[in-house]
């Protein structure tokens, strides 16, 4: 069954392994803020009511090992190729996904990154087309790879007749 996700030719190009590093940062960052929430719940609540504070705190805890586990499958899925005609792209772990963005359907290609995003070298190329269904992201490409794909994908939108 995974033979339908491959490419017909050549081989996925991957992302970098700093988008994990990135989104494990993020996740532990936002746990933390519900981890103090729910010890700061737990001192002041009554006595009778600590436990809620306590169940927040567990909750909090319990997402930031899943959150640590989800970043490295995660980023691991993510993939792409370039044929002659179009774009694949595809991601996923339990539930993949894979996109075929036709180069003369791109009308543009965006590549952003925020600032934890850039401390870490990495940025989001997103390719857009007239469908959202068809538009598609590749997140945590190193910034150089991400650069010459944006110059690359513009290049074949406008050599195929696309709006880019």
């Amino acid at each position: 069954m995974d033979a339908l996700f491959e490419p017909v030719v050549g081989e996925w190009k991957r992302n970098s392994p700093r988008l994990a590093t990135v989104r494990r940062i993020l996740t532990l960052i936002f746990s933390a803020v519900f981890l103090v929430v729910g010890l700061v719940l737990a001192l002041l609540l009554p006595d009778d009511l600590w436990w809620i504070g306590a169940i927040v705190a567990a909750i909090a805890s319990a997402g930031a090992v899943w959150g640590w586990i989800w970043a490295g499958r995660n980023q691991r899925s993510w993939g792409y190729a370039e044929n002659a005609d179009d774009l694949l792209v595809t991601s996923g772990v339990m539930f993949k996904r894979l996109v075929a963005i036709p180069y003369g359907r791109m009308q543009y290609v965006d590549v952003e990154a925020g600032p934890l995003a850039r401390a870490y070298g990495i940025a989001t190329v997103t390719l857009h087309t007239a469908s959202p269904e068809t538009a598609a992201n590749i997140p945590g490409l190193a910034a150089d790879q991400a650069t010459a794909l944006r110059n690359r994908l513009t290049e074949l939108g406008e050599s195929h007749g696309a709006g880019v």
